[in-house]
């Protein structure tokens, strides 16, 4: 495997996300991840991505017990994330940062990333000198290397890069559906990356599954290509940029892992042809209108109702781009035992925590006039 050309140490442009993890249940099925692990090392890359707050903290230990309790400490790169719910003030951050060790089971994380920054965070951590906090870290070695993960307009990213020009990479949300989304601006803010010299780190390629899932006129633009599955092409896509200093998957089975590996072990950027296929699906699913939700999760952690947001949008979406008039069962399914949408009391916290900006509480309300009408009498 070739070295990274931005750092040396991590092999490839390909890491594994560990945000959606297999699961039995509510918990992450270990054995099965085990092999995902031991697929991704033997394809020769070593870049693991995780956060505290991922998966209720069962990505952090399913690290510790599915990698770094197999394989020596040199054997991979460990990346994770200091994310503003989990601390109030700066003698709280390295606490968390100590628990989040023993959590991974490691006793140093190669990348530190400031979590989910947006202008509103962005502040916190200045207040709580949490950049500081992270460089006093690295200094001491128990860091090596610091960045940031970011969430909102190009122009916020500009004044972080500009105040903290010592940030080492900027993990971004990149993929063919947003590159020109006036809400997300990967393009902008990737250009802004490109003019600080910035390694970035790709989140969200398929976004959150959906380039991966494709409706059946676009997935038939891509198979005419003759070769390679739709998430292939959104993947190689964002990896294909020069500023692009690792592509992140967040895979949930062995068979999303086997698929990747196939095409990222021996990587090359779209070809002309491909990209103007691409483009084409890009237009077909702008066109469609859905809910541009990646299913992060990160709105139901302070839902005072405990709406399962992401999986409502997600029947939504299904029912408009596949007709599926099945997810009427399982919108019932799913709020059989937790909130519907129309349980929106529209306290605005959600939207606070979206990384795409929704107007959620709106959504909601559309949710509920499409899954919640009355029988008519």
């Amino acid at each position: 495997m070739t070295p990274n050309k931005f750092f040396p140490e991590v092999n490839g442009n390909f890491g594994f996300g560990c945000m959606r993890l297999p699961m039995v249940g509510e918990e992450v099925d270990l054995p099965q991840f085990e092999q995902m692990v031991d697929d991704f090392l033997a394809a020769g890359f070593n870049y693991f991505d995780t956060a505290h707050g991922y998966i209720s903290g069962k990505s952090e230990t399913a690290i510790r017990d599915g990698l770094a309790r197999r394989y020596p400490r040199d054997r991979y790169i460990l990346t994770n994330k200091l994310t503003a719910p989990y601390f109030r003030k700066q003698e709280d951050i390295v606490p968390l940062f100590e628990q989040q060790l023993a959590a991974c089971g490691v006793d140093y994380f190669d990348f530190y990333l400031m979590h989910a920054q947006n202008a509103g965070v962005f502040k916190k951590f200045k207040t709580c000198r949490a950049y500081e906090t992270a460089f006093e870290l690295k200094e001491q070695g128990r860091v090596r290397h610091v960045g940031i993960s970011f969430h909102d307009k190009a122009e916020v990213l500009e004044q972080i890069l500009t105040e903290y020009p010592q940030l080492e990479a900027v993990q971004i949300q990149f993929n063919y559906a947003d590159y020109e989304d006036a809400s997300v601006e990967s393009r902008k803010v990737y250009e802004v990356c490109e003019k600080f010299g910035k390694p970035v780190i790709v989140m969200e390629p398929v976004k959150g599954g959906n380039l991966a899932r494709l409706p059946e006129q676009a997935h038939r633009v891509l198979a005419d290509l003759g070769g390679g599955s739709d998430a292939s092409y959104a993947i190689r896509y964002a990896a294909g940029f020069p500023q692009m200093f690792m592509t992140l998957s967040g895979m949930s089975d062995t068979a999303q892992m086997a698929d990747n590996l196939s095409f990222m072990r021996d990587f090359r950027p779209l070809d002309q042809r491909e990209r103007e296929a691409v483009e084409q699906v890009r237009r077909i699913f702008t066109e469609l209108k859905t809910i541009p939700c990646t299913s992060c999760s990160y709105c139901t952690d302070g839902c005072p109702m405990g709406i399962r947001i992401p999986r409502l949008f997600s029947c939504m979406n299904a029912k408009k781009l596949f007709n599926d008039w099945n997810q009427d069962f399982y919108y019932e399914t799913i709020t059989a035992k937790s909130a519907k949408a129309s349980d929106c009391v529209g306290c605005g916290q959600c939207e606070e925590a979206c990384p795409q900006h929704l107007p959620i509480r709106e959504l909601l309300q559309q949710v509920a006039q499409e899954f919640e009408k009355k029988p008519e009498k």
